[in-house]
């Protein structure tokens, strides 16, 4: 096999305009294929007949995407190494009458998305971004860069409590966020608005989704910038990196099916048509088997020696409460990516899964770290364990650590990224 590219901090770099060019699941995607389509993979509709054909292939759903490379004379029953991820984050999200105020300020109605850290989304200038609807059914992006919104805190004068209780937040009356001045608040006007920021003719959109975003772009920080502050990275930064692996290893002759499917909704449960727990993931690999000749006996087969890696981030030790983590199993940043383990599987990784992962750092030349929780604190998961019982195959929960996780803005270290994209690349190349 040819040998693909290494990534360096360069990678990183390149991250940081990832994740400004991808402020909801819906740019994101759309950022994704556009890295795709520049390494020869083409687009294919979930309506057509599918060829046999080899090459590169993705497929768009709402804000997922599930891109593979078909390598020349790879035969049905072929296994399939995948880097699962998910493109959403939790934020605040547009309700479907927006338009709200009070005391002659012009406020948008949100609704909490997922668990955020809502302190972090205070007095912090927002953008919104996401998808328009319109009446023919088509759908256009639109994002506002800017600062157009603002939560505001309330002072301390008229809170005091605030420095001995701690901040209290009602997700339903502190999270309005604010975009003006009005003497009346008129329906449509938040609409109207994004229309014609997008060009579009008044009355035209019918639906969306919308979400607020930090306008502050990602930066390096540091003493000496060995540290990366941005938005999304949970989980942008996998996706990112299983877009820079697919398309390495596309060219390099790998010995298996490779894939990168990235979900929405993760923040949530999954539970969607563009979920992990949907059945968009198990769709695409049969098709792609049956594609190219297979019966359901090679569709089994290609199962059955399929492994998935479950990249999102994960924590980094915290210095400030360092008694919060597993007093043995401190991760830390720019030290490789985290294979994240929990017996109970909210993790899906298991010993085997272990050697893969460990396997692939190796060829990779990357370290790696592994991740358990506190005994006495609730373990989070992933889109791993959904993975593995929905489409019986075997999978295993790495990431990178970071702080602030679910923050309006994320801390990881500057090295990690790239070490993650090139584990990610031995894994998949096989």
């Amino acid at each position: 096999m040819s040998e693909p590219p290494r990534f360096d901090r360069g990678h990183t770099d390149d991250l940081m305009s990832f994740l400004t060019a991808s402020p909801s699941p819906y740019h994101a995607v759309a950022s994704a294929a556009e890295r795709l389509e520049k390494a020869g993979f083409r687009q294919v509709a979930e309506t057509d007949a599918w060829d046999g054909t080899s090459g590169g292939k993705y497929v768009l759903r709402g804000g997922a995407i599930v891109a593979w490379y078909v390598p020349e004379g790879a035969a049905p029953h072929t296994p399939f190494r995948i880097v699962g991820a998910h493109t959403d984050s939790p934020n605040l999200r547009v309700k479907p009458q927006p338009d709200t105020g009070a005391h002659g300020w012009r406020q948008v109605a949100v609704e909490v998305y997922g668990g955020p850290l809502l302190n972090s989304w205070l007095d912090r200038d927002l953008g919104l971004a996401g998808r328009l609807t319109l009446r023919d059914g088509s759908t256009r992006l639109v994002n506002v860069d800017r600062p157009l919104l603002r939560v505001p805190q309330l002072a301390i004068h008229l809170d005091r409590s605030v420095s001995t209780e701690g901040l209290k937040l009602d997700k339903q009356r502190h999270l309005q966020p604010i975009w003006g001045l009005a003497g009346d608040v008129r329906d449509g006007d938040l609409i109207a608005f994004l229309e014609e920021t997008a060009g579009l003719a008044a009355g035209e959109v019918t639906g969306w989704d919308l979400m607020t975003h930090s306008v502050e772009p990602p930066a390096h920080l540091g003493r000496d910038k060995e540290l990366l502050a941005g938005p999304r990275m949970d989980n942008l930064l996998s996706v990112h990196a299983g877009v820079a692996a697919l398309t390495a290893v596309s060219g390099a002759d790998p010995a298996y099916i490779p894939v990168l499917a990235a979900f929405d909704h993760e923040e949530n449960g999954s539970q969607s048509d563009t979920g992990a727990d949907g059945p968009l993931l198990g769709s695409v690999l049969e098709r792609s088997v049956f594609a190219r000749g297979g019966s359901f006996e090679d569709r089994a087969r290609a199962f059955a020696g399929t492994v998935c890696l479950s990249s999102d981030t994960g924590h980094a030790v915290h210095p400030n409460y360092a008694e919060r983590h597993d007093p043995t199993h401190h991760p830390r940043v720019n030290g490789g990516p985290i294979l994240k383990v929990n017996v109970n599987n909210r993790y899906a990784t298991d010993g085997s899964g272990r050697a893969v992962f460990a396997a692939a750092c190796e060829r990779a030349n990357v370290p790696f770290q592994s991740f358990v929780s506190n005994n006495s604190m609730p373990c989070g998961t992933t889109i791993g364990p959904i993975t593995a019982a929905r489409h019986g195959i075997k999978t295993v929960d790495i990431g990178v650590a970071i702080l602030s996780m679910h923050s309006a803005r994320e801390l990881c270290g500057v090295d990690d990224p790239h070490l993650l994209a090139n584990a990610l690349v031995a894994f998949l190349q096989g």
